[in-house]
């Protein structure tokens, strides 16, 4: 039987650093930094916390990759990994460990050291397979999407770029609001349709940044949020949808939609009681990889009706000023994607906009947020949802 986490566990503090190239600061350094200001906003002391959880893909292993740089006194410590959805799945472990009972404040942290490792966001070691999985790059991956997209709601691909120049733009104009972005500069359209390609139609401003970075969140439960000075954003919902393996192996799949977003919402929506996520929904952070990606998720997840998704990029429903602001901290576009990180920073704009924090992107009075990560590829991912309120209900 289904159940629901709804209002059990809330955040009563957050962090994160900058995303960007940091050449002068190691994994140790933006652990330490992310933790520090989720400690202090949450009003605690290190000897509160009774369990970590540690999110990374590729720059640590095993607990002792948040142990050592904090110094914890032997708690217990995870180290999680699962693909894009490495920092979401984090908090997810920790919420429930918290809600269980088994701990009263958890600290969770994801964390990346992409430029260091020579990591560049085109090509990754493959998982051992059958061979019959394709060999292909993320971009490469993702640009499949907009061509089928393009074709079946009557797009000429000029007019089809232009769209997805859209979603770069928004993102970098949000971006540049942001101290914390990786790209805090607004790019003309014009420029973004001129980029360079790096797999058609995809130009490089409709790619992601590959950053450093950091962010953490402090967990407990509702019944104890008066204990700490730390003001508490409710966890409403969480939900993944994974993959199968059948994607490619179904006739149907026309590369228009993702599966696993339209599972995962599905569930989110039903333990937070969403039955309209356009109208009830005050802001959304999603994981726009590519600018397909973020046009595809928008229909995935109601925001808009299947094939109009394009028309509302162009309306600016998703902008900071829109219907639904979608990426309102500029997103993986304009924020960066180091991989573990992304989904716990998703969160950090959510509690900033909740707390009036966001400075000259801050939203009128937000109430309810979504966030979503994804990881692998259109035909079979890992597909993360949160929601979050500021209020109980």
């Amino acid at each position: 039987m289904k159940k629901s986490i709804h209002d059990q566990v809330a955040i009563i503090g957050m962090g994160c650093t900058s995303f960007g190239e940091h050449w002068e600061k190691s994994t140790d350094d933006l652990i330490i930094e992310a933790a520090a200001e989720a400690i202090e906003c949450a009003g605690i002391e290190p000897s509160h916390i009774d369990a970590a959880w540690i999110g990374t893909m590729d720059s640590g292993y095993a607990g002792m990759t948040l142990a050592t740089p904090l110094k914890t006194d032997y708690l217990p410590v995870t180290r999680v990994e699962n693909m894009c959805a490495t920092g979401s799945e984090a908090f997810r472990n920790a919420c429930y460990a918290v809600a269980a009972g088994a701990y009263d404040v958890a600290l969770v942290v994801g964390v990346e050291k992409l430029k260091d490792s020579g990591y560049s966001g085109l090509v990754i070691n493959s998982q051992p397979g059958d061979g019959t999985f394709p060999n292909i790059t993320a971009p490469g991956a993702f640009a499949l999407l907009a061509p089928p997209y393009f074709q079946k709601y009557g797009l000429e691909k000029k007019q089809g770029k232009e769209v997805l120049a859209r979603v770069a733009w928004k993102n970098h104009q949000n971006g540049a609001k942001n101290p914390k972005a990786q790209f805090q500069k607004e790019v003309p359209i014009e420029t973004i349709l001129k980029a360079p390609l790096v797999a058609d139609p995809l130009g490089v401003f409709d790619c992601s940044g590959v950053a450093d970075g950091a962010a953490a969140a402090i967990v407990v439960r509702t019944e104890d949020v008066n204990k700490f000075s730390g003001r508490p954003m409710y966890v409403k919902a969480l939900s993944v949808a994974v993959g199968n393996g059948n994607g490619l192996l179904q006739s149907d799949y026309d590369f228009t939609y993702i599966r696993e977003n339209q599972k995962a919402a599905a569930e989110a929506y039903r333990q937070a009681g969403i039955t309209n996520p356009l109208k009830e929904l005050d802001l959304a952070e999603v994981h726009d990889c590519f600018t397909p990606t973020e046009l595809v998720i928008c229909e995935d997840l109601g925001f808009s009706e299947r094939g109009e998704g394009w028309k509302d990029v162009l309306n600016g429903k998703f902008d900071l000023n829109g219907v639904l602001p979608v990426n309102p901290d500029g997103g993986l576009k304009s924020f960066g994607h180091p991989i573990g990180a992304s989904g716990l920073r998703m969160l950090y704009e959510v509690y900033l906009q909740f707390f009036e924090r966001a400075g000259n992107r801050q939203l009128p009075n937000p109430k309810l947020g979504l966030t979503h990560n994804l990881g692998g590829y259109p035909w079979q991912c890992v597909s993360f949802i949160s929601i979050v309120g500021k209020e109980l209900t």
